[in-house]
């Protein structure tokens, strides 16, 4: 028996003579089908999450202006408070300030020493530890905090001074 012979039967091919495209073709039937106004490809926002998103920008535009906003009133008040401590400093009168000056260093020395002092003594106790070493160099770091802003506007006083 020959090969052909033992084989099923070829198919027969349909030959169309109309195109297959069925992208044109709408399920009627379902209830996802909308209908959309005739001037729907030249409106801007054309779905809900694009509505969304656009509302959402603009809500955060608006944030933005106003974060802005009070940023300037903010530094409109900081530069009120510089002008105002930079004009009672150079006010002050040259022996003035260098007494103020004097006056300064006199109690950093003073602040440092009884520090030191108070170290030492935790020192030969014994109890000299961690948490006593921080808070002293927090006050140390506070106290030159405050000396730098204060001898800033010092010397932005006697500089416009002269």
């Amino acid at each position: 028996m020959e090969l052909s012979q033992a084989a099923a039967p070829q198919p027969p091919e349909v030959v169309s003579s109309q195109s297959a495209s069925t992208a044109s073709l709408v399920d009627v039937d379902t209830p996802s089908v909308r209908t959309v106004p005739s001037d729907f490809m030249e409106q801007d926002i054309k779905t809900d999450t694009q509505a969304t998103r656009q509302e959402l920008e603009d809500a955060a535009e608006r944030a933005r202006a106003e974060a802005h906003l009070s940023k300037k009133k903010g530094a409109g008040r900081a530069r009120r408070a510089d002008s105002i401590l930079s004009k009672w400093f150079g006010d002050l009168s040259h022996g003035a300030s260098t007494a103020l000056a004097v006056t300064n260093l006199a109690a950093v020395v003073g602040l440092s020493a009884y520090m030191g002092y108070k170290a030492w003594g935790l020192y030969e106790r014994g109890r000299l530890g961690w948490q006593s070493v921080g808070v002293g160099t927090g006050i140390a770091a506070s106290v030159g905090i405050v000396e730098g802003i204060l001898g800033r506007y010092l010397y932005k006083g006697k500089k416009k001074q002269s």
